[in-house]
């Protein structure tokens, strides 16, 4: 394939995966049919067999695109907290505020991205590398603040993830459960880090 072509595809199969996002917005991930993304895009459904090989396909590559946009976040966030330095209870506000408000900004990329709710998909092993890479970032920040076990990095999974599901499900567009991430986040470094000096 000449560049130029692979060009073309590539930037067709991001108007593709855009398109797909769109429709899970506005109708849900189980919504639409890849006819309605192939409409959305302003090609006929044979066409779109080109770029995706199916449904699965297509959600395969929005989990990717999710965990990528995650990953580009907490790379972000790594930087800015180590160029301020700070304290270990911070650096885990820092990161439950960035997965909590992640969630709650996109409920269909949380669904996908963090609830098992599509019949039949499974990730590919490349998408769901990145979504390993998140949490394999996280383990060493916790290890760091003295929260390195097994069993505190599924507390804190749990945690932080449970105020994502319930801030999605039961107040969506609100903060009701966002409001309690700092004091969630201070109750675990209580119970969990050991004492400061």
């Amino acid at each position: 394939m000449t560049d130029r072509r692979a060009a073309r595809y590539a930037a067709t199969r991001a108007e593709i995966l855009a398109a797909a996002w769109r429709l899970a917005r506005e109708r849900g991930l189980g919504g639409w049919a890849l006819r309605d993304v192939a409409e959305a895009v302003g090609m006929r459904t044979p066409s779109l067999y080109v770029y995706v090989a199916g449904k699965n396909d297509l959600y395969d590559a929005m989990f990717a695109d999710g965990n990528a946009e995650l990953l580009r976040r907490v790379e972000a966030a790594e930087a800015d907290v180590a160029a301020r330095e700070l304290p270990a209870a911070e650096v885990l506000r820092v990161a439950a505020r960035l997965y909590v408000d992640f969630c709650v900004e996109d409920p269909a990329r949380y669904e996908l991205l963090f609830l098992r709710t599509i019949p039949g998909f499974e990730p590919s092993e490349p998408s769901y590398a990145l979504a390993r890479e998140v949490l394999d970032r996280m383990v060493p920040v916790l290890a760091a603040a003295g929260a390195g076990a097994p069993e505190q990095v599924d507390l804190w999974t749990a945690l932080v993830g449970g105020l994502a599901a319930q801030q999605v499900s039961n107040d969506p567009g609100g903060d009701r459960w966002r409001r309690l991430v700092d004091r969630a986040v201070d109750m675990f470094a209580a119970a969990e880090l050991p004492p400061r000096g």
